[in-house]
């Protein structure tokens, strides 16, 4: 208790903007989350603990806690999405407008969208890709398997990978739907999910992947390549229902 109330004094002048008035209780909470937001308990990207769990550790009810993140999102601090929780938001970044597509776009949307593109996107590249084009994908493997704990240079070179992998399917409207797929990834879910399940070991699994990958598309062995890709979106899926 003493803990909170220095807590309070130290951010009595934070001010937050809505529609509509707040209730003290809920301005309490508000700056509690704020402050745990702000000193780096609750990281960037990081999911925060449910409204249940939330509400339990703080004695308040779930509505006030609803209030709460619905105040912290519209200070642009979270980014909330049904059915996957509540995510800080990096400092300056605001959250998915409103109806946009990275709004609308939930976890599982998101999961069958790539379970459509990307087998046949890498069933295309395999058969279209250049010699340049597989120079430039060894060289990302390479860059891939160099990482051992660094989960933003580790998505940042996987991201990449699939990126090359698109253009050289030459369908430049296949390519774009790709890259929306990442921006959307990049509004949601999956980063916060990522950090969490990305541990050494699997981070050396998913290498070795991508090496047999690699050797698969180098090779043209065009159905190795797309049962690697599928194997690697069951994984993804069962990461996605294991979080859930």
């Amino acid at each position: 208790m003493l803990q909170d109330v220095h807590v309070m004094t130290r951010i009595s002048t934070v001010r937050f903007t809505t529609d509509q008035p707040i209730g003290e209780t809920v301005r309490i909470i508000v700056e509690k989350l704020s402050v745990r937001i702000e000193s780096g308990q609750y990281p960037p990207e990081s999911r925060l603990p449910s409204e249940r769990a939330l509400a339990a550790e703080l004695g308040v009810s779930r509505n006030t806690v609803r209030d709460a993140l619905d105040v912290l999102e519209a200070n642009g601090m979270l980014r909330r999405r049904q059915g996957s929780g509540s995510f800080v938001l990096p400092q300056g970044q605001d959250a998915p407008a409103p109806g946009s597509i990275g709004e609308r776009t939930g976890p599982l949307d998101h999961l069958i969208v790539r379970s459509i593109l990307e087998p046949e996107m890498m069933r295309l590249a395999v058969m279209n890709m250049s010699p340049n084009d597989l120079d430039q994908l060894s060289q990302v493997v390479a860059q891939i398997e160099a990482v051992r704990t660094d989960l933003n240079e580790f998505i940042r070179r996987e991201e990449e990978f699939y990126r090359l992998i698109a253009k050289a399917t030459r369908n430049p409207l296949l390519e774009a739907c790709y890259e929306l797929t990442i921006e959307v990834c990049r509004q949601s879910f999956r980063t916060a999910i990522m950090r969490k399940h990305l541990t050494p070991g699997r981070i050396q699994s998913y290498q070795t992947r991508f090496n047999s990958l690699f050797n698969a598309i180098a090779t043209r062995d065009v159905e190795a390549a797309v049962e690697i890709t599928k194997l690697h979106l069951v994984e993804e899926q069962k990461l996605f229902l294991h979080e859930g």
